[in-house]
């Protein structure tokens, strides 16, 4: 009997890591807008109850970063999509802030298929779009070359 090797990991397991801040099309990316942002509300409630903070957590901390007070209530009929009340800009803000759920932060980008990406992957960002620039100066300058061997060629015949 093989046994089967313990210490080493299977190369094909391994996942990116994920740099885009999102939710699943499931959750923001489908139906009206009041019914998608509550689902992403929702969604970030949940993950921050797994996580292992409450909602009476989460309010009492948005209640602080706001300087006004968020109720357990608000909370709920912001992830509602039976309630007609949306939560507005700066509590989605503090609600990032309290329940540190950063997919919440894709939301936005994602309406004008834009991503947000942590600020550590910006220079590697600017780097490979710098990269595709030189690139393709790289080949403007070899066409205008090859079009003045052409040209040279040409006159000397």
């Amino acid at each position: 009997m093989r046994r089967r090797d313990t210490l080493t990991e299977d190369l094909f397991d391994w996942q990116p890591p994920k740099v885009v801040a999102g939710y699943e099309e499931d959750v923001a990316g489908r139906g009206a807008l009041d019914n998608r942002i509550s689902r992403t509300v929702a969604k970030a409630l949940k993950d921050a109850r797994e996580a292992g903070k409450t909602r009476a957590e989460i309010a009492a901390d948005m209640s602080r970063y706001l300087g006004r007070t968020v109720s357990e209530d608000m909370l709920n009929k912001w992830s509602s999509e039976a309630a007609t009340h949306r939560i507005t800009l700066d509590a989605f803000i503090a609600l990032i802030d309290a329940t540190e759920e950063f997919d919440l932060l894709g939301f936005v980008p994602s309406r004008f298929r834009y991503v947000a990406v942590p600020e550590a992957y910006r220079d590697l960002i600017v780097l490979h779009l710098a990269k595709q620039k030189q690139e393709e100066m790289n080949r403007f300058v070899e066409k205008l070359e090859a079009d003045q061997r052409t040209k040279f060629k040409r006159g000397r015949s």
